[in-house]
């Protein structure tokens, strides 16, 4: 393995703005890590403008928060999503629990394509009649 020692500071131009950009010693170690040979051909900024967000930025948070009721501690919580009447919300903590608690897919089973398994489940037993 190469040392951080044996690489130099690179100053590359983008394909796509046309700044120069520096291609540190650590990047190339990095890029030589992951068996990338070719540097990249765009800044920072460009990349994350071609991946939808901005360089050094976090992730954006949902917009929108609804308050809900955990439906096993009944805590007053937030959710990132609208909650439904059929559906059980629970706080951080509880579904993490809920969570471990659960046992995991057998991976050798094949999975409906469905979410939730509601319609696959009827789509089959339906079948299975005729």
């Amino acid at each position: 393995m190469l040392s951080n020692d044996s690489y130099q500071d690179r100053l590359l131009t983008c394909r796509d703005c046309g700044n120069d950009f520096t291609f540190s010693a650590g990047e190339q170690e990095f890029f030589a890590r992951k068996g990338l040979t070719n540097p990249p051909s765009r800044c920072p900024q460009c990349r994350a403008a071609r991946r939808g967000g901005s360089a050094g930025a976090p992730r954006a948070q949902h917009s929108e928060q609804y308050e809900a009721v955990c439906a096993s501690c009944g805590r007053l919580t937030t959710v990132p999503f609208q909650p439904r009447e059929d559906r059980p919300v629970y706080c951080s903590d509880c579904f993490q629990s809920q969570r471990a608690s659960r046992p995991r897919r057998d991976s050798s089973r094949s999975y409906s394509g469905s979410y939730g398994g509601g319609r696959g489940r009827e789509r089959r037993e339906r079948d299975s009649r005729w």
